[in-house]
């Protein structure tokens, strides 16, 4: 219990607060963009324009997402290189509207209602934490079934707004695609066996109200604990045992740094990882996972963001996970008091 809030209160220590101020502007007019949501990548961290088109943001080294500028009827861009600047101009692009009519209507042998279904067991998740969560703008969802390679794609215009009720956020997902791929399907008795699903997109999260209730706090931790992001933090500070994690090697159980090899990279507080051979991961003695590296090496850093993120999959508890049983990357980073409760 002591090393895993040892854990959490070196964060706080290691943030350093700063700011980034801007102007988003329209590329044809030049005139400012009132509105405009600025925020870091699948964090709680974002801010708007104001009547000017102006913004501040400000933001800590826990955060290495990147900035995301999105404004509905405008081409989105997201910065990279944002911690090199203090104050930048950004002059949007309208977007080309196109309607995808030819989506909606498309005979692919299912109803929209059933599609409907079906996206949501596999974007939101089936753990009650997935089955609290209500999308509140479906009508903008485009689904389509491919019957020839058994697949549900989806796609959406605006971003996906989604309330998650047990955890208290509500997350504007900016979906870029989606993709559900089926080892079986029986369309008469409406029956679906996923092999694998795979979505990317970029997200931004909101606290709501009830999000400082005691209930609210427990629910983020359990899901927390356990999960991607939990196990990338455990990876990066070479403390996976004292965090509960042991990993086996074809049914035998390991030394995982014989298996996990990680390196520093140049100064840039960066780690470079690459995985010997396939393993399985076991958390809390009960719940197992298997990782599949299909690249050489992915970098990670301190708060579990990692990079090569289609070249990194996991099955099992790990690969269940969805979007209802996804946290903010600066989860656990922002206040002593989250990290204790």
């Amino acid at each position: 219990m002591i090393s895993r809030l040892l854990f959490f209160l070196l964060f706080p220590t290691l943030c350093f607060s700063q700011t980034l101020t801007g102007i988003i502007l329209d590329a044809s007019t030049n005139k400012p963009l009132e509105t405009v949501a600025v925020y870091f990548d699948n964090t709680t961290i974002g801010s708007t324009t104001d009547e000017e088109g102006r913004f501040s943001i400000s933001y800590s080294d826990a955060i290495q997402s990147p900035l995301v500028i999105s404004y509905l009827g405008y081409e989105k861009v997201i910065i990279e290189d944002y911690r090199t600047k203090s104050d930048i101009t950004i002059k949007l692009k309208p977007t080309d509207v196109s309607l995808d009519e030819v989506l909606i209507d498309f005979d692919d042998g299912l109803t929209r209602r059933q599609k409907l279904k079906l996206f949501r067991k596999e974007f939101l998740g089936s753990s009650k934490y997935g089955k609290s969560c209500k999308i509140l703008n479906e009508k903008d969802i485009f689904l389509r079934y491919d019957k020839r390679r058994k697949t549900l794609f989806a796609s959406a215009d605006v971003p996906i707004i989604i309330k998650n009720k047990a955890l208290q956020y509500e997350v504007s997902f900016d979906m870029i695609d989606f993709e559900a791929i089926y080892r079986y399907v029986n369309l008469k008795e409406l029956d679906f066996a996923l092999d694998r699903v795979a979505y990317s997109g970029t997200s931004y999260y909101k606290n709501l109200d009830k999000s400082d209730k005691r209930k609210t706090k427990r629910s983020r931790e359990k899901v927390y604990k356990g999960s991607v992001q939990h196990f990338m933090r455990a990876l990066f500070h070479k403390n996976l045992k004292e965090e509960g994690y042991e990993i086996y090697h074809k049914g035998f159980k390991v030394d995982e740094y014989k298996y996990f090899n990680i390196k520093e990279k140049d100064k840039t507080g960066l780690k470079e990882v690459s995985l010997k051979e396939k393993v399985s991961i076991l958390y809390d003695k009960k719940d197992q996972s298997d990782i599949n590296v299909f690249v050489d090496r992915f970098l990670l850093d301190a708060y579990g963001n990692y990079s090569a993120i289609r070249g990194v999959y996991f099955n099992g508890a790990m690969g269940s996970q969805r979007m209802g049983d996804t946290l903010p990357l600066d989860y656990g980073l922002n206040t002593k008091k989250e990290t204790q409760n």
